[in-house]
């Protein structure tokens, strides 16, 4: 077998092995999705949409007031989250040689690891000892998940936009907070904003830190400084319920959770995408 041949058949090797792993991966991926839709959708209806959770062996009722609390959750924990995470990373990116950096650096790594429940459990002594559950509490928990995700994201995105853009930026007088922001953001838009979604995606799966510091709660909104109904914990509580009409809630509030990330990431692809 001359050189040639070797060659092609290494590549349709590896292309197959590539193909395979492909496959491998988006089996267990449309699985679940499958599932999720197929046995959500027959859960989906006005009533669900609109009624809050029902008590205790009552049939009906909806999960209206768990998409508001969700909803609410995470727009407060990236209001803190997020504005952090953005600031660190630029600092990260534009700063990397300040002694302060390393510190940063290593404490987000540091947190980036951390369990959620741990994160709970540090939201819970620090709020929920204070003020008592609230989604103040909850959101607090989900920022501190979201921070790292954020900078990491922002840090990376940054560093992709060559030094040619500031240093022309720079040459023509323009000062480097204002190259920073309206050049260099303005070239890493897309990984930023991957990187926003990413960190909401996870916040808006999680239910330790939210059953730590919020507890289960089935009415409407009522303050800052109350619980609010939650997508994930009423997937977590009805999908162990005996009741059927329960367990199927739980495969409604799983798909609206789904359709929500999913919507985020479309609004995210529109908004960023390159116009020609």
């Amino acid at each position: 077998m001359d050189h040639y041949t070797m060659r092609k058949v290494t590549d349709s090797f590896m292309r197959m092995f590539i193909y395979l792993a492909l496959v491998a991966a988006l089996v267990p991926l449309f699985s679940i999705l499958g599932e999720v839709i197929l046995k959500g959708a027959s859960s989906m209806s006005i009533e669900f949409l609109t009624q809050p959770t029902p008590t205790v062996g009552e049939s009906g009722g909806g999960a209206a007031n768990a998409i508001q609390g969700t909803l609410i959750t995470i727009g407060l924990a990236s209001l803190i989250g997020i504005p952090i995470g953005l600031m660190s990373g630029i600092f990260l990116s534009e700063y990397g040689e300040a002694k302060l950096s390393f510190a940063v650096r290593f404490f987000n790594d540091v947190l980036t690891g951390f369990p959620s429940i741990v994160v709970g459990i540090f939201a819970y002594a620090l709020i929920v000892l204070s003020i008592g559950f609230s989604v103040t509490a909850a959101a607090f928990a989900l920022a501190i998940i979201m921070i790292p995700l954020v900078t990491r994201t922002t840090e990376e995105s940054m560093k992709l936009v060559p030094a040619t853009v500031r240093e022309a930026a720079i040459a023509l007088g323009v000062p480097q907070w204002k190259t920073t922001v309206s050049v260099v953001l303005s070239g890493a838009k897309k990984g930023i904003a991957t990187g926003i979604l990413l960190s909401v995606a996870r916040v808006a799966g999680e239910s330790a830190p939210v059953l730590v510091t919020m507890g289960y709660w089935r009415w409407w909104y009522a303050g800052l400084d109350k619980p609010v109904a939650n997508l994930a914990l009423n997937i977590y509580t009805f999908a162990i319920s005996p009741f059927e009409s329960w367990r199927a809630l739980a495969w409604g509030s799983a798909l609206v959770l789904v359709l929500l990330i999913l919507g985020i990431s479309v609004l995210v692809r529109t908004f960023t995408r390159e116009k020609y």
